[in-house]
């Protein structure tokens, strides 16, 4: 600890040296500008005035040397590595961290006050004052400007030019909604934007060739003695007449195999519901097509259900390119006509893909699998999609302590069949929805052998719908989830594993898992200039219901379903995730998670490929795979038994990760991690495991450093992290840790390394 002090001390001693050598870089003939501040007076309490003050201070020009606790070592980086000899070091930090030097020759008070009394007219301020004082200090300036704020004008009535055209009539019904009220302050920026919504607005109802300059508000403010004023809202003079009418779609074209070659008069057409289908060979079934399309003829021209149309079409997966375009037809006396036309280019219909992967799962498996993949993206004319995919995959636990050994090897084959529509007994037509809900069918089966332990067959049978609400909300639901697990070639390792934990027998021998299923997630985290991303996902999992109801009812063996064991559970977890970006390359991140499973009726545990874990790459980083739990339970050894002892029906975890760059591809994290698992009943076999009220004492805490290669579609990650706290030891000694890094058996137990591919969350 005390060697880490004097480093700390040594680097800011440094540092400050550094900051404090910037003075004899500067030119003679030159001061360093180091920013700007403002204070503003006002007669009277004026609203948003902290909002005023950010958009004047969004006016000085240039942005000074940035300062690192207040120290400009950027800006000593570029005249170090400026120098005529820099040497490497110098030029490499001038490269990643130099700024530019911002002198005060650069800035103009003056030009920045008229800026000021500019953006002060626009919010209502016609009668306020700026002025400046430029304050020096040897080599260094700022400048203090002052803004004197009088009464603003406030509106007192908006007046519509006139009412004669069913657009004047379109116009006053939409600024009945309003915000531009009597009483309010005269702001450019707002009668900006009312005029973007009513161009909007207009357009949905039809008004395709209308655009906002169209539209001119004029402010009097000679109506009284007090500051207001009246608002016209008129149409420029030379406003086109086909501007202001309304459109309709008097004809829809379709082409479902869209080629620039092609001749459209030596194609077939077909007519459905009003929509011409011009293709050649049948490519697409008209009648399954024109479910996707939104527009129908003699409705109004709509931007938004022409969106949403190309959204459908592009969310069946068939095509590569969807355009949709509008020409113009002969005007009648009161509206205007339109055409149109939507061009559809399709994917390649048959692929083979082979994928070589580096695989690592939420269980702190990770290896390499080869997947080879036939695809054919429209089986039946009808968009659906169809995919073969085996597997083969080896799979291994990385830095998994004295679990030496524990290894898997996967072979799998897997049909999904996908529909881009709801696949019902009752026929289901939906509309207006921001993307076509698919169903999809899926059967697999899956050989795997773990470690020489057990082997595991397993056949799958899937039957659901998944569909994006809109560009955020994501749902999938399989009303029917099938699984059948034969457990095979125990080894005697294992079956005395399996001995000392009936909980754990009882999870394995419940073969037979039927249920239902529901997923959803609400994904606002990507954006490079989002600065609040936010992360909302839940999974609710039921089995053994239907089959528990139908048991009761037919007098079959209990807890028996054609002879297999069958479970019972209800299972649900909820992830949470909060993503602060300060700029476009550092981030804070945060997670919480909860899971809970219930186990109920002939079932005692959760089988065991529902149950929770904690520990590993994708958990708490400063415990090893499943380390953690279940509660304050330790094992006598940490051999492959405990593998699958420490596991649990509840799981709570946080996480918080702060994210930066190093060097191009190369990002860091600095991370704390929070969590544990435990069981919902009793368990003999595992003290101290069943969840009590003051669980959060029995939380685990680490944290730790990482690096991670990031090249956009691919991450790969190391974490090194150390406990802080452990929930095993005597309650008095949880917390704490001796950091005794010269001891090499403190490093083997406390310092834990963990490779993954991808983010943690």
């Amino acid at each position: 600890m005390r060697i880490n002090q004097f480093l700390v001390g040594l680097i800011l001693s440094v540092l400050m040296l550094y900051s404090c050598s910037v003075k004899k870089y500067i030119p003679e003939d030159e001061s360093l500008y180091t920013g700007s501040e403002l204070e503003i007076e006002t007669e009277e309490k004026i609203d948003d005035l902290k909002g005023i003050q950010r958009e004047l201070e969004g006016l000085f020009r240039p942005s000074p040397n940035s300062k690192f606790l207040g120290m400009y070592f950027g800006l000593w980086a570029h005249y170090k590595g400026s120098k005529e000899k820099p040497g490497f070091i110098n030029r490499f930090l001038k490269k990643r961290f130099g700024e530019e030097p911002v002198y005060f020759s650069r800035v103009n008070p003056q030009t920045t006050e008229e800026l000021m009394l500019n953006r002060l007219e626009n919010n209502g301020f016609f009668f306020a004052e700026t002025s400046s004082e430029v304050k020096r200090n040897g080599k260094f300036t700022s400048v203090s400007y002052q803004a004197t704020l009088s009464e603003p004008y406030v509106l007192r009535e908006l007046k519509i030019d006139r009412d004669s055209l069913e657009v004047d009539k379109e116009i006053i019904k939409l600024m009945e909604e309003s915000e531009l009220l009597p009483g309010t302050r005269f702001n450019l920026s707002k009668l900006n934007e009312e005029r973007e919504r009513l161009d909007e607005s207009l357009k949905n109802k039809g008004y395709y060739n209308f655009n906002p300059n169209y539209l001119i508000f004029e402010a009097d403010t000679n109506v009284t003695d007090k500051r207001e004023f009246d608002l016209f809202l008129r149409f420029r003079k030379n406003a086109p007449e086909n501007g202001i009418i309304p459109y309709k779609v008097q004809k829809i074209k379709i082409f479902p195999n869209y080629s620039v070659t092609e001749d459209e008069n030596k194609l077939d057409t077909v007519v459905v519901d009003g929509k011409d289908f011009i293709q050649g060979n049948l490519v697409f079934k008209p009648n399954l097509l024109e479910q996707y399309i939104l527009l129908e003829k003699e409705d109004r021209y709509s931007p938004l259900r022409s969106r949403l149309t190309s959204n459908r079409l592009s969310s069946i997966g068939t095509y590569r390119f969807v355009n949709l375009r509008y020409e113009e037809l002969e005007d009648s006396v009161t509206h205007g006509n339109l055409e149109a036309n939507i061009y559809l280019s399709p994917l390649t219909k048959r692929s083979i893909r082979a994928e070589l992967q580096g695989v690592s799962k939420s269980n702190n498996f990770a290896g390499p699998a080869l997947n080879l993949v036939y695809r054919n993206r429209n089986l039946f004319k009808g968009g659906e999609t169809l995919s073969l995919t085996g597997k083969f995959g080896f799979e291994t636990q990385i830095a998994g302590g004295d679990l030496s050994g524990l290894n898997s090897i996967e072979l799998g084959l897997k049909a999904d069949l996908v529909y881009p529509r709801v696949i019902f007994f009752v026929p289901i037509k939906e509309k207006f929805s921001y993307s076509v809900p698919k169903t999809k069918m899926s059967l697999g089966t899956e050989y795997q052998s773990r470690g020489g332990l057990y082997r595991l067959n397993t056949f799958s049978a899937n039957y659901g719908y998944f569909w994006n609400a809109n560009r955020f909300v994501f749902h999938e639901i399989n009303p029917i989830s099938l699984n059948v697990v034969n457990l095979t070639r125990t080894s005697p390792e294992f079956e005395e594993i399996l001995d000392s934990n009936p909980f754990l027998r009882r999870s394995f021998e419940q073969q037979f898992i039927a249920g239902i299923n529901y997923t959803f997630n609400y994904d606002k985290l990507s954006g490079r200039f989002r600065t609040h991303g936010v992360f909302i996902g839940t999974t609710l999992d039921f089995a053994g219901n239907a089959l528990g109801l139908a048991n009761s009812i037919a007098g079959w063996e209990e807890g028996k379903f054609l002879g297999l064991n069958y479970a019972q559970y209800s299972r649900g977890d909820v992830d949470l995730r909060y993503y602060f970006r300060m700029n476009e390359e550092h981030t804070i991140a945060t997670r919480l998670f909860g899971g809970v499973g219930l186990p109920y009726g002939n079932s005692e545990s959760l089988p065991f490929v529902k149950q929770f874990f904690a520990g590993g790459p994708n958990s708490v980083r400063a415990f090893r795979i499943r380390s953690l739990g279940p509660g304050t339970y330790r094992p006598e050894n940490t051999g492959i038994g405990a593998f699958f002892d420490q596991a649990g029906d509840i799981r709570f975890e946080g996480n918080i990760e702060y994210r930066f760059p190093i060097v191009s591809v190369v990002k860091g994290a600095l991370f704390m991690d929070a969590g544990n698992v435990w069981l919902m009943n009793d368990n003999e076999a595992l003290p101290g495991g069943k969840f009590t009220s003051d669980w959060w004492s029995e939380l685990a805490v680490g944290a730790g450093f990482g690096m991670r290669i990031d090249i956009e579609f691919f991450v790969i990650r190391f974490d090194l992290a150390t406990p802080l706290r452990v929930p095993y030891l005597p309650e008095n000694e949880r917390w704490g840790n001796t950091f005794d890094i010269r001891s090499g058996d403190w490093r083997r137990e406390n310092l834990i390394f963990n490779f993954a591919i991808g983010y943690p969350f």
